[in-house]
């Protein structure tokens, strides 16, 4: 068996962590998670260092289910409290911007079942519109 370990990764650059709090933060807010998702950030975040110390422990067996580089880039990234700052304010934008496209669809929605539920009644009713 030749197996080779992948190599540890101690640095991270600030366009791999931007990305990388992009991503987690599109996978949070896409999926309505973002209130739950920044209170356990928020919650946890005098432990940062240690959480990230602790994926290190176990990035032997997290190696089996998670591509070992990104796995350590989110380590790298949860130990340095500017990037965690970054994560809970991008997952807060992507989660407004969302719900402001929900909110259009959905006052759209209730404009058509509005419209929907008038034009029966005119025509049940044989209502005529004065022009």
């Amino acid at each position: 068996m030749n197996y080779k370990h992948p190599e540890i990764i101690s640095t991270i650059s600030d366009e791999e962590a931007f990305e990388l709090i992009d991503k987690v933060a599109r996978f949070i807010a896409s999926r309505q998670l973002a209130p739950a998702g920044i209170m356990l950030i928020e919650s946890l975040h005098p432990l940062h260092s240690i959480g990230s110390q602790a994926m290190y422990f176990i990035l032997p067996f997290a190696e089996i289910i998670f591509d070992s580089a990104k796995y350590q880039r989110f380590a790298l990234m949860i130990h340095e409290e500017k990037y965690i700052k970054l994560l809970v304010q991008r997952i807060d934008e992507l989660d407004e911007e969302i719900n402001r496209e929900r909110r259009a669809q959905a006052r759209l929605r209730r404009t058509r079942r509005k419209n929907r539920i008038k034009s029966f009644w005119n025509k049940i009713f044989n209502i005529k519109h004065k022009s």
